[in-house]
C-alpha cells in the first residue's frame, strides 16, 4: 500500500498513513479516464440550443407568385430554408446529451483517477483542516501555509459547514464530500486535500 506523509496546517510532518490499494492502487488506464470525463461533460451540457423549422417561423403560407411564366425561380413559401428569415434545416433542438455509464466502470475510473493523482504527487493528507470561524481569509491563510496556490479540491465531512461557507469566495477552491468525488474534478484540480479523518470514509465509499 502507498504511504504518504500527514502534515499539519504549518506544513510540518506529524506522521504517515498507508492509503488503501482498493482506492489508490489502481493501474493507470487513460482510455477509461477519457470515457468517464466525456460522459461527465456530456451530462453537464444544458442542451438548450434551439432553432425554428420552416413550420415555426413567422410568415404567410401563401405562394409568393405563380409557378410559371414570371421568369423567376419557382418557390412555394417565403418560409423556405433557402430564403432569408426562412426555417432552419436539421438545426439543433432542445435535448439531453447524457448517456448511461455502468456504475462499476465509473467506480473503477474514479479509483484510477485517484491513483494517477497520487502518483503525480497531487494528494495531500492533513491532520486537521478546521478553522476558528467561517471566514474566507482564515481558509485562504491555511491553504497558503500549506503552500497551496493552485486549483485545490478539498474533501470534507458532512458537518464541515464552516469550511463550506469559507470557501464560497475562493474561485480556485472547491469542496466535495467523499461520496461526491468524481473523475472530472479529480483530474481537473491540481491538488486534492484530504483530512486524515476522511480516509476511512473514502475507503468505505469507493473501495
Amino acid at each position: 500500500m502507498p504511504t504518504v506523509e500527514i502534515l499539519d496546517l504549518h506544513k510540518r510532518k506529524v506522521g504517515s498513513v498507508e492509503l488503501p490499494d482498493s482506492v489508490f492502487g489502481a493501474a493507470p488506464d487513460r482510455s477509461l479516464l477519457h470515457e468517464a470525463v466525456v460522459m461527465q461533460r456530456a451530462c453537464m451540457r444544458q442542451g438548450t440550443a434551439s432553432t425554428l423549422k420552416r413550420g415555426e417561423v413567422s410568415g404567410s403560407g401563401r405562394k409568393p407568385w405563380k409557378q410559371k411564366h414570371t421568369g423567376r425561380a419557382r418557390v412555394g413559401s417565403i418560409r423556405s430554408p433557402i430564403w432569408r428569415h426562412g426555417g432552419t434545416v436539421f438545426g439543433p433542438r432542445p435535448r439531453s446529451y447524457a448517456f448511461a455509464f455502468p456504475k462499476k466502470k465509473y467506480r473503477a475510473a474514479l479509483r484510477n483517477a485517484l491513483s494517477t493523482k497520487l502518483a503525480a504527487g497531487g494528494i495531500l493528507v492533513v491532520s486537521d483542516l478546521s478553522i476558528e470561524a467561517p471566514k474566507t481569509r482564515l481558509l485562504a491563510k491555511a491553504l497558503t501555509q500549506l503552500g497551496l496556490t493552485a486549483k485545490t479540491l478539498i474533501v470534507v465531512g458532512a458537518g464541515d459547514t464552516d469550511l463550506e461557507r469559507a470557501a464560497r469566495n475562493l474561485s480556485q477552491v472547491k469542496l466535495v464530500k467523499s461520496q461526491e468525488l468524481n473523475v472530472y474534478d479529480v483530474l481537473r484540480y491540481d491538488v486534492i486535500v484530504i483530512p486524515e479523518r476522511e480516509l476511512p470514509r473514502l475507503q468505505e465509499v469507493w473501495s
